[in-house]
């Protein structure tokens, strides 16, 4: 954890309102949740759009709390930007389209989001006087990589229109830095797992399938190796970044925590005492990138290391679904949409 006297060294955050982009969502609300309870002397206000994985379940603690506002809305929507942007001292910027699979159907509403979006931020940001910009990339813009680590100066290779469109936003976000000053950080997290994860995702979707005893559908043989981040983790990591990270500047966010998917299906599977034969292997993903792993001692010079062990907050995480099911059920029974997305997918696989 970082001590006292390194966060003095920081920015002052008393009294500062920050904007949260897309903060019904995953990371967004873990977000929220965790700055609203640190910093009692500051404000949030959360605009998201509310797609599919939206959630206003996620923040129903807090919905209540004077230092906290929802806006719905669109980054898209220049008026609704523009205004808030005179409202606020510094952006944590979330919103985003992120699932592979969804891209690799439709990748319009990831450029859309991912870049249109983003511009439509920077533009605000160019015309207020924001303090900071926390622009939230992916190490998916790397692309893969067989051995070592991939380190912030490396050249970006995505391969998927999710990646894309991510690496898109990314290069936006330095390109107005380096042209207009503006105080925007970009950090590259590994992939988040945790509380209030949309099931569509693995490490949720493994979970409350194997919970209901249906199949885990796994691609190819399961050999793809992650970087895994437990959310609270990344969440400190961007603390860290709005304290004392270094306007244009890239930082990576990484656990160090290498885990095979299939030795993440097999992990859920014995913390739930579920069977192995639950396990299914499907067609592997087009484009599937083999390994994601990042160097990050630019952040750990910053003072932040996760905190956190994989085989540990992943038995939390997986505890969390089991305990609240009421809220995953609700998201599986109420959307068809859902189902038929990944009814569409493996047909189109087989």
């Amino acid at each position: 954890m970082i001590g006292k006297d390194a966060m003095a060294e920081g920015r002052t955050l008393a009294g500062k309102t920050l904007l949260v982009t897309g903060g019904a969502g995953f990371i967004g609300s873990n977000f929220i949740h965790y700055w609203l309870e640190k910093y009692p002397d500051c404000s949030l206000i959360n605009l998201d759009k509310l797609t599919y994985a939206g959630n206003l379940e996620n923040l129903r603690e807090i919905e209540n709390n004077p230092r906290y506002e929802f806006v719905h809305g669109d980054i898209c929507d220049r008026e609704t930007v523009f205004e808030l942007f005179q409202r606020i001292d510094g952006v944590v910027h979330m919103a985003a389209e992120t699932h592979v699979d969804r891209s690799i159907l439709d990748a319009g509403e990831f450029v859309k989001t991912d870049v249109l979006g983003s511009f439509m931020l920077f533009e605000a940001c160019r015309q207020s006087e924001v303090e900071f910009f926390i622009h939230v990339s992916t190490d998916e813009v790397y692309g893969s990589r067989e051995k070592g680590f991939f380190r912030e100066k490396d050249p970006l290779n995505p391969t998927s229109p999710y990646s894309a469109s991510k690496a898109g936003g990314d290069r936006l976000a330095y390109a107005y830095t380096k042209t207009y000053g503006l105080p925007i950080i970009i950090c590259r997290p590994s992939n988040n797992y945790g509380p209030y994860q949309y099931p569509e995702k693995f490490i949720p979707l493994f979970t409350t399938n194997a919970i209901e005893d249906t199949p885990l559908p796994l691609y190819g043989k399961g050999l793809n190796v992650r970087d895994w981040l437990f959310v609270e983790d990344n969440c400190r990591a961007i603390e860290t970044l709005i304290q004392r990270g270094k306007p244009g500047e890239v930082y990576n966010i990484g656990a160090n925590d290498e885990v095979t998917n299939i030795e993440v299906a097999e992990r859920i599977l014995k913390i739930l005492g579920k069977p192995k034969s639950l396990i299914k292997c499907v067609p592997d993903r087009l484009g599937h990138d083999l390994r994601y792993a990042l160097d990050c001692g630019k952040i750990h010079d910053l003072g932040w290391k996760p905190a956190k062990k994989f085989e540990e907050a992943l038995t939390e995480t997986v505890l969390w679904y089991k305990e609240h099911s009421s809220w995953w059920k609700k998201i599986k029974a109420k959307s068809k949409e859902f189902q038929s997305f990944y009814d569409t997918y493996y047909k189109d696989r087989k």
